[in-house]
């Protein structure tokens, strides 16, 4: 678990990642930038008060939420894009560290973007369900947990699905859960980390193909 972390840190810095995660970012930037461009054009077309300085400050108390929630909903979508393209990243540490190894075969294009959408949806929804419990002090730990597991069967299972069928790939996880689950609390620490998080689907690719890697090898 420890090796695997350290050669995910490490592919971080290959110049593919870099190359996923700007792609990502420019398309989550140029998504709300749309947003609010087309937020502020219904804001001027529908609302018209009596007095000016009115709309001007529903129009940028609207640019202010939006902005606030691009905040906080930057890495869940970036995630989302990034989802795009991560058979891309296993393939690049697959090829880099395990040349001797069979090959994994991409999932299909429509698979790809039904489990990004998918996760980016669930990830949002717990994340919204656990964040009342932060005013309550433990809210972080339980935020953690939950993005643990998340993270751990779908990166898991993600880079599983390129060597074996769906099912052996959920049952291989679920055999390994513990071990999973725990190597999954460190990409989900650096979920909650502001603009850490930002790296979090390309690190939790390449962790968890090594880690899967490892796993396979103990089981054969």
């Amino acid at each position: 678990m420890f090796t695997s972390a350290i050669r995910a840190f490490g592919d971080l810095f290959s110049p593919e990642f870099r190359s996923v995660l700007l792609k990502a970012l420019g398309l989550t930037i140029a998504l709300f930038i749309a947003v609010l461009v087309i937020a502020e054009v219904l804001i001027a077309s529908f609302t018209h008060f009596s007095w000016p300085w009115a709309d001007r400050l529903v129009e940028i108390g609207t640019g202010l939420a939006l902005l606030v929630a691009f905040f906080f909903l930057m890495s869940p979508v970036t995630a989302a894009f990034a989802g795009l393209f991560l058979d891309r990243i296993a393939e690049k540490v697959e090829e880099r560290h395990y040349p001797w190894d069979p090959r994994g075969t991409p999932l299909p294009a429509g698979r790809a973007i039904l489990m990004a959408i998918q996760f980016f949806v669930v990830v949002l929804l717990v994340n919204l369900a656990v964040l009342p419990t932060v005013f309550f002090g433990f809210g972080v730990l339980v935020l953690i947990a939950a993005n643990a597991y998340l993270i751990g069967r779908e990166y898991f299972e993600m880079v599983a699905m390129r060597h074996m069928p769906v099912e052996e790939a959920r049952t291989l996880r679920k055999e390994n859960s513990p071990t999973v689950f725990i190597a999954a609390l460190l990409p989900a620490v650096m979920s909650v980390v502001p603009f850490v998080n930002l790296v979090v689907p390309l690190f939790s690719t390449a962790y968890f193909t090594h880690l899967f890697k490892s796993v396979r090898a103990s089981s054969a």
